[in-house]
């Protein structure tokens, strides 16, 4: 897995709305990054809806916020419109960002998912924090925390 101090990997991948997104897009702003198994299950609608909740005070530090997961463009809209989330999913149906990250693979029921991991990037793109194994339950305000004492240092 990518470790902090790395460049974060320039990616093409499409929002919820089908709009292409790159590195690039964020260029200038603090990058969350968090990585989720699947659209609407349980612990994944927990972190959407809480980024959702949180949007303005992310905003308000200059943080953009995405999610992404190995479902498709349709699946995020759906699932974006079933909860009423406002955050970002990127689809990366490929897989090709998530490889890049060197994020590990679960097996639950015989199924291979993606790890919650979340990776914070500065405005130049230079990774600076990874959180393996996340929790989803609160983890948004542990991102606000340690992002504005990076933003200070």
């Amino acid at each position: 897995m990518l470790e902090a101090g790395q460049r974060f990997p320039d990616f093409s991948l499409k929002n919820q709305d089908g709009k292409t997104q790159t590195l690039a897009s964020y260029a200038g702003k603090w990058l969350v990054v968090y990585v989720y198994p699947k659209d609407d299950t349980p612990g994944c609608t927990i972190q959407g809806e809480a980024f959702t909740a949180t949007k303005t005070e992310f905003e308000k530090r200059q943080i953009h916020v995405a999610g992404v997961s190995a479902d498709d463009v349709a699946s995020h809209k759906d699932f974006c419109s079933k909860f009423s989330l406002t955050v970002e999913l990127l689809a990366d149906p490929d897989a090709a960002l998530l490889k890049a990250l060197g994020v590990p693979q679960s097996e639950y029921k015989g199924t291979l998912y993606w790890n919650r991991t979340t990776f914070v990037v500065d405005p130049k793109g230079v990774l600076r924090k990874v959180y393996a194994n996340v929790n989803p339950q609160g983890h948004e305000g542990v991102l606000l925390k340690d992002i504005t004492a990076l933003q200070v240092s």
